[in-house]
C-alpha cells in the first residue's frame, strides 16, 4: 500500500479515488497541493480522469498504475493527479475538450500530460502498458513525454499555449451569437430523421447511445404538427431499445449504450442520468403512442431504481451501478448460459424464456461464448404459436413467474458495485422523472413515485442548499460547491414539485436557485451561462469560463437554463427571466444548428421560448369526479413544458400559495366548480368542463390560440 496516497485519498468522498489507495503511484487529488509540488520540483503533471463505473479505467489501473515498475517511473518523473469525472465535471469537461483536440478522441480513462500550471500539452485515453498492435505502450510514452518536457521546453510551452487558446475559443463559443430563430427546431428534427435507423431504431450506427432530448423533440414536434413520421421514429426507437439487451430484461433499467446497431449487446454499466431521462422518454412515448409496452418499460425502470439505485429510507438517487463485478468478467452478472437458465427454471418455463429472449448454447458474449444477453427475440404471440397448445395469458403468466425466479437467482451472484454518491443535478433529474411518472402512471405506483420524489427533494434542499453558495454538487459529505447543472436541474425539479403540489415553498426555492444562477453564472455581456460560478475559487489548470451547450449525455445546461427561465417567467410575468432566456438562446443561435442531434435540448428550449409553456389549471373540490376526470385527461397528453395545476378551494384560499401570474388568473374562476383553464404563454382559452375537449385542445394543430390574456 502506498502510504502517501493512502493519506491523501483514503478519506476522499469519491469511491473512484478511494479505490486507488492501494496503488504504488503517489496520487494527489485535484487541488493546490499538487500544482504547488509540480512548480516547486519543475515536473509535469500526469492527469488520470476516470470513474468508478468505467471498465477501461479499471483496466489501466490494473495494467499500469498497479505495476510497481511503471509506478516508479511515474513517481520519479511526474506529479500524478487522479480525478473522478462524476465528482469534478468541470475539470473533466475542460480536459476532454483539450485531449480531443490533440488525439481526435475523448472518453475515459482520460490520460493527460500537463505543465505545472495545468495547461495540457499531450494526452490520450487508454494506453496499453507495453507496445502492442502498432501503438506505443504507456512506459514508452511516459519516458518520451518527460524527456520532451526537459529537453524541448519551448516547443512544449508553445504547444500548450496554442491548445489552451483553441479550447478557450471553442468552449466559450466565440462568434456563435446570432438572432434567435425558432425554426432551428425544425432543422434539428430533419437532421435527426436523416440519422434515423429504420431497421433497428435509434440514430446513426454502432456504438449506439440513447438520445433522450432528441426523442422528446420528435414527440413534441409530432404533437405540434401531426406529422406521423416523427411519432413513428420516436416510438420505434423506444420499442427497439426496450426490446434490446441494452435494457435489463430481468431487473429493469438501462445500460449505458449498445456496442452494436441492434441494441443487443450493451456496455453494462447503468447510469442515473440515462435512466432518469429514458424514464421520461418512455412515459412521454406512452402518452403519445399509447403502446402498453412503453409503459411496462417505464415501470421497469422505476422498479429497478427503487430496488438498486436509491436510498428508500432517507430519499436520494444513487449515481451508478458498475458493469462488472471483477475485471475478469464482462457483464457476467447480467448474462446467462443456457445451463444457468435451465438450472433455475422448470422445463416449461425455460422453453418460454429461451424462445422469448433467444437463449441458446452459443450466446453473444465474446469473452464467454456460452453467455447470452437477454433480448426480446419473439413476441408473446410468436412464443405461443411456437410452443403450440398454449394460450397467450398462460404464456404471460409463465414468463412472469420465470422472470421472478431468474431475478432471485441473479441476486445470489456477486453484484457489481453501486456508487451511492448523491449528486444534486442527477437527483434533480430523477425527481423530475418520478414526478412525471406520478402523473402518467397514476394509482399506487404513481403515488409512490410522487412521495419518493418529494422526499428526495426535501432532503436536497435541507442538506445541499445554502443561500450564499447555492446548491452543492452532492448531498452529504464535505461540501463541494455546485456547477451550473446543479442549480439549473434543481430549479427545474423544484418547479415540477410546485406544479405537482402547489406548495409555495417549492416555487420560492426554484426562484432562489434561478436568481442565484443568474447572479453567479450568467454572462451579462455575451448572454448564456458559464458552468462555474463567478465567485468559485481558482480551478487550476485550464482557467477558462466555459459555456456548456451540448447534450453530453445530460441535457445541455444552457438549453435547460433557458427552459427554466421561460417556465419561471410564465408564473411570475417577470421580464427579467424572459430576457435572460432570450439572451441565452441568442448566445448559441449561430452554432446550434451545426450540433444537430447533440443539442436537441436547444431545439426544445427554442420551441418553448417561441410559444410559452402550457398551463392547465383544474379547479373543483377534492374528490370531485369531474375534476378528477379533467386531471386524468390533462395528464394523459404529452406536450413539452405542460403543467397540470390542481386547484381546490382550500388551495385557492391559502394565503400566498399561488405564484404571482397564477394568482392574477384564478380569481376569475370558481374554485369549487370542476373546470379546466388552458393557457399557452400569456394566452388563455375560456374555461370548460369536458375532458374530451381538453384532450383535443392540447393536441390541436396549429397550437393553441385564444383571446384572453394573463400576467
Amino acid at each position: 500500500m502506498n502510504e502517501k496516497s493512502e493519506g491523501r485519498l483514503a478519506h476522499s468522498a469519491s469511491p473512484y479515488l478511494r479505490s486507488a489507495v492501494h496503488q504504488p503511484v503517489e496520487w494527489y487529488e485535484w487541488g493546490a497541493e499538487a500544482f504547488a509540488r509540480a512548480r516547486a520540483e519543475d515536473k509535469p503533471i500526469l492527469l488520470d480522469i476516470g470513474a468508478v463505473w468505467c471498465h477501461w479505467c479499471h483496466v489501466i489501473d490494473r495494467e499500469s498504475y498497479e505495476n510497481p515498475e511503471l509506478a516508479a517511473i511515474i513517481n520519479q518523473l511526474y506529479v500524478p493527479v487522479k480525478v473522478d469525472r462524476d465528482e469534478r465535471p468541470d475539470v473533466d469537461a475542460r480536459y476532454q475538450a483539450a485531449i480531443s483536440t490533440i488525439s481526435g478522441q475523448g472518453g475515459w480513462p482520460l490520460t493527460g500530460f500537463l505543465l505545472p500550471d495545468g495547461r495540457p500539452f499531450f494526452g490520450g485515453t487508454y494506453f496499453p502498458p507495453d507496445d502492442a498492435m502498432g501503438r506505443p505502450g504507456f512506459r514508452r510514452i511516459l519516458e518520451a513525454v518527460a524527456a520532451s518536457y526537459r529537453t524541448r521546453r519551448p516547443e512544449v510551452e508553445e504547444a500548450a499555449s496554442r491548445l489552451a487558446e483553441a479550447v478557450a475559443k471553442a468552449e466559450t463559443f466565440v462568434g456563435a451569437r446570432g438572432e434567435f430563430d425558432a425554426s432551428v427546431a425544425d432543422d434539428q428534427v430533419e437532421s435527426i430523421l436523416n440519422m434515423f435507423d429504420s431497421r433497428n431504431g435509434g440514430f446513426g450506427r454502432s456504438p449506439k447511445f440513447p438520445h433522450p432530448a432528441a426523442i422528446d423533440l420528435l414527440l413534441e414536434s409530432h404533437q405540434a404538427t401531426g406529422r406521423e413520421r416523427l411519432k413513428q421514429a420516436a416510438a420505434f426507437t423506444l420499442e427497439k431499445m426496450g426490446s434490446g439487451g441494452v435494457y435489463d430484461q430481468i431487473g429493469g433499467g438501462f445500460h449505458r449504450y449498445s456496442v452494436d446497431e441492434r441494441w443487443c449487446v450493451p456496455h453494462f454499466e447503468k447510469m442515473s442520468y440515462d435512466n432518469s431521462e429514458l424514464l421520461k422518454n418512455f412515459l412521454h412515448g406512452y402518452q403519445v403512442a399509447r403502446e402498453p409496452f412503453l409503459r411496462e418499460v417505464a415501470e421497469g425502470i422505476v422498479d429497478w431504481t427503487n430496488a438498486v439505485l436509491s436510498d428508500q429510507s432517507l430519499g436520494g438517487f444513487y449515481a451508478s451501478q458498475d458493469a462488472d463485478q471483477t475485471l475478469d468478467d464482462d457483464g457476467d452478472y447480467f448474462t446467462w448460459t443456457l445451463e444457468e437458465v435451465r438450472a433455475v427454471l422448470t422445463p416449461e418455463e425455460s422453453r418460454v424464456v429461451e424462445l422469448r429472449y433467444d437463449v441458446e448454447a452459443h450466446g453473444e458474449m465474446h469473452h464467454n461464448h456460452a453467455k447470452n444477453v437477454l433480448w426480446i427475440a419473439r413476441s408473446i404471440a410468436e412464443v405461443t404459436r411456437t410452443i403450440g397448445g398454449a394460450d397467450i395469458p398462460g404464456i404471460r403468466q409463465t414468463l412472469a413467474r420465470a422472470k421472478e425466479k431468474l431475478l432471485a437467482a441473479r441476486a445470489l451472484r456477486p453484484a457489481p458495485f453501486v456508487d451511492t454518491t448523491l449528486y444534486v443535478a442527477w437527483n434533480a433529474m430523477f425527481v423530475s422523472a418520478y414526478l412525471d411518472a406520478a402523473a402518467v402512471l397514476g394509482e399506487e405506483k404513481g403515488a409512490a413515485c410522487r412521495a419518493f420524489a418529494l422526499k428526495t427533494l426535501n432532503r436536497m434542499i435541507a442538506e445541499a442548499w445554502r443561500d450564499e453558495r447555492g446548491f452543492a454538487h452532492r448531498i452529504g459529505g464535505a461540501r463541494l460547491d455546485g456547477s451550473l447543472d446543479d442549480q439549473v436541474f434543481a430549479g427545474l425539479a423544484l418547479l415540477d414539485a410546485y406544479e405537482a403540489t402547489l406548495d409555495r415553498k417549492y416555487f420560492d426555492a426554484a426562484r432562489r436557485a434561478t436568481d442565484f444562477a443568474i447572479a453567479e453564472y450568467f454572462d451579462k455581456e455575451g448572454g448564456g451561462f458559464f458552468d462555474r460560478a463567478s465567485g468559485a475559487p481558482p480551478m487550476g489548470g485550464l482557467e477558462l469560463r466555459r459555456k456548456p451547450l451540448q447534450d453530453s449525455p445530460t441535457p445541455g445546461a444552457n438549453s435547460s437554463a433557458a427552459i427554466l427561465l421561460d417556465r419561471l417567467h410564465g408564473y411570475t410575468g417577470d421580464a427579467r427571466y424572459q430576457s435572460a432566456a432570450k439572451a441565452t438562446l441568442e448566445a448559441f443561435a449561430g452554432i446550434a444548428p451545426q450540433f444537430g442531434i447533440h443539442a436537441a435540448s436547444y431545439g426544445l428550449a427554442a420551441l418553448l421560448h417561441a410559444r410559452g409553456p402550457f398551463e392547465v389549471v383544474i379547479t373543483g373540490s377534492a374528490g370531485d369526479p369531474q375534476a378528477d376526470a379533467l386531471e386524468r385527461a390533462a395528464n394523459s397528453i404529452y406536450r413539452f413544458g405542460k403543467a397540470v395545476l390542481r386547484v381546490t378551494p382550500e388551495r385557492m384560499a391559502a394565503p400566498g400559495s399561488l405564484a404571482p401570474a397564477l394568482a392574477e388568473t384564478l380569481p376569475h374562476l370558481r374554485a369549487d366548480v370542476a373546470q379546466a383553464l388552458v393557457c399557452a404563454g400569456t394566452t388563455c382559452q375560456p374555461p370548460f368542463s369536458d375532458p374530451a375537449a381538453l384532450v383535443a385542445l392540447l393536441t390541436q394543430t396549429p397550437p393553441i390560440l385564444g383571446t384572453s390574456t394573463h400576467g
